[in-house]
């Protein structure tokens, strides 16, 4: 665990104290694609920190409809799970491991203390959550303004690239919730793309044929 803790941008700045506090209260959790990590209604996990796999992040609007705005990947930090300790996070929002992903977690009581005590520790924190909204608001333009064909074709390229192949195996449902619209229209907008010669598509598979028309719709 010590090379991971060690990946914390405020890791250096503990005192040897704070660090031992730390490695006996960290603790390693596994999640399966599809569990839910955290949510503002529920609980309060602590700070989150990913070591493999993804979280999806989702707000949850008064109705009940669940829209996505972003992942959380591979060595980065999250900061949602600990909104009982950071007062500044207010939106009803949930994280979900969107494939198997493991992560390391700083209990919350114990966050709230490496705040209270440590300066480092806290501008870390509230950095961290600027950045975050600053990613949130982005993903809310796009989904705002953005028209669907420009999304799922940004969502393919992205895809692409963070597989490394040109083959996507998503179902129309996964990718539905992804960029935020109905089913049916993503089933349509992959058929146009067929048609016009971009991607082949079979039942839960995607297979990109000509990335640069692709690449210049996502851009425009």
């Amino acid at each position: 665990m010590e090379n991971i803790l060690a990946a914390l941008p405020f890791w250096s700045e503990l005192s040897e104290n704070e660090k031992t506090l730390v490695r006996s209260s960290a603790v390693i959790r596994k999640y399966s694609a599809g569990d839910l990590i955290h949510t503002c209604i529920k609980q309060c996990v602590g700070l989150v920190y990913v070591i493999s796999g993804n979280m999806r992040l989702s707000l949850l609007t008064e109705e009940g409809k669940e829209v996505t705005l972003l992942h959380i990947e591979k060595n980065k930090m999250c900061v949602l799970a600990a909104s009982c300790v950071i007062s500044q996070i207010t939106f009803q929002s949930e994280l979900t491991a969107s494939e198997d992903t493991e992560l390391l977690i700083i209990p919350a009581p114990m966050l709230a203390r490496l705040i209270k005590d440590n300066i480092y520790a806290k501008c870390t924190m509230y950095q961290t959550s600027t950045q975050l909204f600053s990613d949130v608001m982005w993903s809310l333009q796009n989904i705002l303004f953005s028209s669907i064909d420009k999304r799922l074709a940004t969502f393919l390229i992205s895809e692409s690239e963070k597989t490394g192949s040109d083959t996507i195996t998503l179902t129309q449902e996964t990718i539905a919730v992804e960029i935020n619209t109905a089913r049916e229209v993503v089933a349509r907008m992959l058929k146009r793309f067929s048609s016009d010669g971009l991607i082949s598509s079979k039942r839960g598979i995607i297979t990109l044929t000509d990335t640069e028309s692709l690449r210049m719709i996502a851009e425009r």
